[in-house]
């Protein structure tokens, strides 16, 4: 097959989607199809546009078999509301000359968020005539209007015009968790057309690993420290501050150390509450390098995962299943009844606890720490499920058989079109 992959994220961008676009896309290419695909210039989680891509409208990239077609982005090191719509507006209007530049494909996959790129893609499905394939990786604009970022009534309507759009414009929709699902068909979604596929690891790259003699934690100064680490995107979504003030209600443990990666622009916000919490117990770094992810799961004792408590079924963390496959317990400080929740329940590897309140993860994590067997058994089962659910082979065959059933269907009604209309012809002479 000639896939298309419409995604806003890929790589050199070292968190998000864009790895997981990346190793799918790839992977496609490795499984013997042709895979184009059309992206903005990297600039995640910094928002600047990479060096080298700076100044440039468009780049076109071979990478490990895949066509890269890149273009320009309207982009604000901290955008608002208008910045934001300005930045999606951009890359459809600069990415769709790059997708008419390339063979017809035979179905074209896009991630949503950004939400409007459905537009483009609906246009795109209809000139080549292929099935458009949403992969919906939050629920907008539900995650953006629980979180704050949009409160006007007319700009919520429009958004959610744009949302049905694009679910009645594919022909088929991925989503990555259960709870997914169930929010679709409350919109009036066809179950039929929604497919639940995980995001997925690379449980080989990412592996259990031992702590003794780490050098991740050694350049860190964390020998002999009980870490707990969070790492990843930090968002609207998240509120770290109750990992802050969670730290400061264990100071008096020496050997506990709080560890939180990120990017730079949040991380000096955090960097002025720890200050005011006096929580000297917290060591904030930057987003660290891919490859040397394995070591930093691996330095961890235990990994969090943060949401606030109202986020319930638009938003499921890809840090799930990296840390259960790094084989290291996990404490959520999540909804009960959201996604997130669940997916760590049925994992067997991790505690839940009541989200934005310091006092219960304080408590998850102490548990951890004085009782090394449970951490044990978190994590083995962690890491068994991660392999039997998690993995990408299981990922990559369940998308492969998506796209054929995609393109089997469309042919099926074109047929069947054809042979209607010959009918008719024949009925009128």
């Amino acid at each position: 097959m000639h896939i298309l992959i419409y995604s806003y994220n890929y790589h050199p961008e070292p968190i998000g989607i864009a790895p997981l676009m990346t190793e799918l896309a790839e992977g496609l290419v490795e499984r013997g199809h042709q895979v184009r695909v059309i992206t903005g210039m990297p600039n995640y989680p910094q928002r600047e546009i990479y060096p080298g891509y700076q100044g440039k409208w468009y780049v076109t990239e071979q990478k490990n078999g895949v066509t890269v077609q890149r273009s320009y982005l309207r982009i604000k090191s901290k955008p608002n509301l208008i910045d934001r719509i300005l930045l999606e507006l951009s890359f459809i209007v600069t990415s769709l000359p790059q997708a008419l530049r390339g063979k017809r494909p035979d179905v074209i996959l896009l991630t949503v968020p950004p939400l409007m790129v459905a537009l483009p893609a609906a246009l795109l499905g209809r000139l080549y005539n292929c099935p458009v394939v949403l992969n919906v990786q939050d629920i907008l604009p539900e995650a953006a209007v629980r979180v704050g970022l949009i409160r006007n009534k007319w700009m919520i309507r429009a958004c959610e015009a744009l949302e049905k759009f694009a679910y009645r414009n594919a022909q088929n929709i991925s989503v990555i968790a259960d709870g997914f699902f169930k929010n679709l068909v409350t919109k009036g979604v066809p179950a039929k057309k929604i497919v639940c596929i995980p995001n997925w690891v690379d449980v080989n790259f990412i592996r259990p690993l031992s702590k003794e003699k780490n050098s991740w934690r050694t350049a860190h100064q964390l020998d002999g420290k009980f870490v707990v680490m969070y790492s990843g995107n930090i968002a609207l979504t998240q509120g770290l501050e109750t990992v802050v003030a969670a730290a400061t209600r264990l100071r008096h443990i020496k050997e506990i150390a709080f560890v939180i990666a990120g990017e730079s622009t949040a991380l000096a916000i955090l960097q002025e509450y720890c200050h005011s919490c006096e929580a000297d117990n917290v060591l904030l770094l930057p987003l660290q390098p891919r490859e040397q992810l394995p070591q930093m799961l691996a330095a961890a004792d235990v990994g969090l995962i943060v949401q606030k408590r109202n986020v319930i079924s638009f938003n499921m963390p890809s840090k799930i299943p990296l840390l259960l496959a790094s084989g290291r317990p996990i404490v959520g400080s999540v909804p009960a009844n959201g996604t997130a929740a669940k997916a760590i329940r049925e994992s067997g590897g991790g505690i839940i606890v009541e989200p934005e309140s310091p006092e219960a993860l304080a408590g998850a994590v102490l548990d951890l720490y004085n009782n090394s067997a449970l951490a044990a058994q978190l994590s083995r089962k962690g890491r068994q499920f991660a392999v039997e659910r998690y993995s990408f082979k299981q990922a990559i065959e369940q998308y492969e058989a998506l796209f054929l059933n995609a393109v089997a269907k469309r042919t099926s009604i074109m047929d069947s079109a054809l042979t209607l209309n010959s009918k008719e012809s024949v009925v009128d002479i």
